[in-house]
């Protein structure tokens, strides 16, 4: 009988590189409900999985559920998310036409655009949290 542990990154380099979705779930800061959520909502999708039938995922997973967490906290829809993430999926194709990356590019302008936006907003809604914050702490003060 060995004692000898496994190295997890010996492994994962004899695997190629893919993570099973605990993994994936703690470097991105998800829950597992949460990763298989965006994967069954077609945002996602594994690189395989164990012989055991664990779901495993690339970098490229992990790179795409960062983007994800960051549109989610600026309040993106999932249908704004799946269009954000086609635009750059295809821009990240080499094949495509000039043409067509300038469209893509395009799209991207505008997508700065309304994420600006957003950061906008969220920056005035945090404002008023300040304000509210500071007037109860003023109420606590006079109140004593």
């Amino acid at each position: 009988m060995s004692t000898t542990r496994r190295d997890p990154s010996a492994l994962r380099a004899a695997r190629g590189t893919t993570y099973q979705i605990g993994e994936v779930a703690e470097r991105v800061g998800f829950s597992l409900r949460t990763v298989r959520y965006y994967e069954e909502a077609g945002l996602l999708t594994t690189a395989g999985r164990t012989p055991g039938g664990f779901r495993l995922y690339g970098d490229e997973a992990v790179d795409r559920l960062l983007v994800i967490k960051k549109m989610k906290s600026l309040g993106f829809t999932l249908e704004e998310m799946r269009s954000l993430l086609s635009v750059r999926d295809e821009l990240s194709d080499p094949k495509i036409s000039d043409a067509r990356r300038a469209e893509l590019r395009e799209l991207l302008r505008t997508w700065v655009v309304l994420a600006e936006e957003k950061l906008a907003t969220l920056r005035q809604q945090a404002g008023v949290a300040e304000d509210f914050v500071i007037g109860l702490h003023g109420d606590a003060d006079r109140s004593a």
